[in-house]
C-alpha cells in the first residue's frame, strides 16, 4: 500500500480543486529538476542557462508563479492555496526557482516600485537579501554597522559589509539594511543595483561543502533617493515582514524535503537485504520509520496552523516560531535516519540526502537560529 495514498501529507488535506495542481508541480520537480541536480548544485553558466530552460518549461506547462499576482503574470493563488504547492516544490532545492517562486518574497517587499517589480516577478531581474554582518549577530539586528549617508541631492552613500547573502554572487538587486540614524532601531532599507561602482562581491561562503552563499562589500555606493524602500527608519519593519513570509515558506519547503527524504527511506527499507532479511523487517529501523513518519504529522499541521493566520492578518509570531524550530528539527531528524537506514551510501553521492541532511542542519539556524525562536515563543506566552 502506498504511504501517500492513506493520507501521508496528513491534515489539512489538499482542496479537490489543487490536487491536480500539486500533483503537475509534483511531477515536473520529480522529472524536470531533481535529474538535473548535480548540474543545478555546481552553479555557473551551466546551471544558470539550465535554470532558465526550465523557466521556459514551466511557462509552457502552465506552472508558473503559481502563488504570484494575476497582474504579474502568476496564478493569483492565495498563500493557504500556495502552500500546498510549495510542499511538493520543497522536494528539490532549485524547484522554486525554476518555477518562479522564490521572487515571491521580493515582490512582496518591492510593492509600489514598478519599475523593478515586473521585472523581478518575470524572471528576468533576481534579488538578495543583505541583512548579517561578519562578527556581528544576525539574530539582533540592533547592532547592525552598516550604515547610509544622506547626500545633498537625496541620494544615498552605503558603507559596510554583509554576508550569508544568498545568490548576491549572479543577483541584480540587493535589499540591504543599513544605519540611517544613531538610533538603535535607526534602519533603513535600501534597494542597491549589484552593478553599482562600489558594490564588490568579496567571497563565496560555502555552508557545510555547498556554494550559494556570499559575502559582499558596499564601498561609498551610491542609491537613488527612489530606492528607499518603506520610510525612513522603518527598515526592520520591512525586512521583518519578508522574514516572517520567508519563514513560513521554507517550513513548507523543508516538509517537501522530509517527505523525499522519508520515501527514499522507505524504499531502502523495502529493497535492502542483509543474511538477517530484509531491513524493513528489523525493529531498529521500524523505530527509524516510525519516529520520522511522526515527525512529518506532527509538525505539518503546525505549520499550516501559522500559514492560516498569517493570510488571515492576525498574529502569527507564536504559531510562526513553534513551526519554524519544529520543521527544522523535523528535517534533519528524517534526513539523518533515512542516511542511517541507507548506510554508506547515505553518504555517498548517489542519493540527494546528504544535501537533504545539510538544508536540515542549516535549518536551525536560518532565519533566526533555534534559541531565539524558542526564547521568543516562551516570553509571549508567559508575558514577559
Amino acid at each position: 500500500m502506498d504511504v501517500q495514498a492513506t493520507g501521508m501529507w496528513g491534515a489539512p488535506a489538499c482542496p479537490p480543486d489543487l490536487r491536480e495542481l500539486r500533483d503537475r508541480v509534483a511531477r515536473f520537480v520529480t522529472e524536470r529538476v531533481e535529474p538535473h541536480e548535480p548540474e543545478l548544485d555546481a552553479g555557473g553558466a551551466t546551471a544558470r542557462a539550465l535554470i532558465q530552460q526550465l523557466r521556459r518549461e514551466a511557462r509552457a506547462e502552465g506552472l508558473w508563479g503559481l502563488g504570484l499576482p494575476r497582474e504579474l503574470g502568476g496564478a493569483g493563488l492565495s498563500l493557504t492555496e500556495y502552500a500546498h504547492v510549495a510542499e511538493a516544490e520543497g522536494a528539490a532545492d532549485h524547484a522554486a526557482g525554476a518555477l518562479g517562486s522564490t521572487v515571491l518574497l521580493d515582490v512582496k517587499t518591492l510593492g509600489g516600485h514598478g519599475d523593478y517589480l515586473r521585472r523581478v516577478a518575470d524572471g528576468e531581474l533576481t534579488m538578495c537579501n543583505a541583512m548579517t554582518e561578519p562578527d556581528t549577530p544576525g539574530s539582533d539586528p540592533t547592532l547592525i554597522s552598516t550604515h547610509a549617508t544622506r547626500e545633498p541631492d537625496g541620494a544615498w552613500t552605503v558603507h559596510g559589509r554583509k554576508w550569508f547573502v544568498t545568490g548576491a554572487g549572479h543577483a541584480d538587486l540587493a535589499l540591504v539594511l543599513a544605519r540611517t540614524s544613531p538610533d538603535p532601531d535607526g534602519l533603513s532599507a535600501l534597494l542597491v543595483p549589484t552593478s553599482s561602482p562600489g558594490f564588490r562581491v568579496v567571497r563565496e561562503l560555502p555552508i557545510l561543502g555547498a556554494g550559494g552563499q556570499w559575502e559582499i562589500a558596499l564601498d561609498g555606493v551610491t542609491v537613488p533617493p527612489d530606492h528607499l524602500i518603506g520610510d525612513q527608519g522603518k527598515g526592520l519593519r520591512v525586512v521583518g515582514e519578508r522574514v516572517r513570509l520567508g519563514r513560513l515558506l521554507r517550513c513548507l519547503r523543508w516538509l517537501g524535503q522530509a517527505q523525499r527524504a522519508f520515501t527514499l527511506m522507505r524504499e531502502r527499507a523495502r529493497a535492502r537485504s542483509t543474511s538477517a532479511g530484509r531491513l524493513a523487517d528489523h525493529q531498529l529501523v521500524q523505530q527509524l520509520v516510525f519516529d520520522a513518519l511522526l515527525a512529518i504529522r506532527t509538525t505539518r499541521p503546525l505549520v499550516f496552523e501559522a500559514v492560516t493566520l498569517a493570510e488571515a492578518g492576525r498574529d502569527a509570531r507564536i504559531e510562526t516560531g513553534l513551526a519554524k524550530v519544529a520543521a527544522a528539527r523535523m528535517l534533519q531528524q528524517v534526513t539523518d535516519a533515512a542516511i542511517q537506514v541507507h548506510g554508506a551510501a547515505g553518504l555517498g553521492p548517489d542519493t540527494p540526502l546528504p544535501g537533504l541532511f545539510r538544508t536540515g542542519r542549516t535549518a536551525r539556524l536560518l532565519d533566526g537560529p533555534d534559541e531565539l525562536h524558542i526564547t521568543a515563543v516562551a516570553r509571549r506566552v508567559l508575558g514577559t
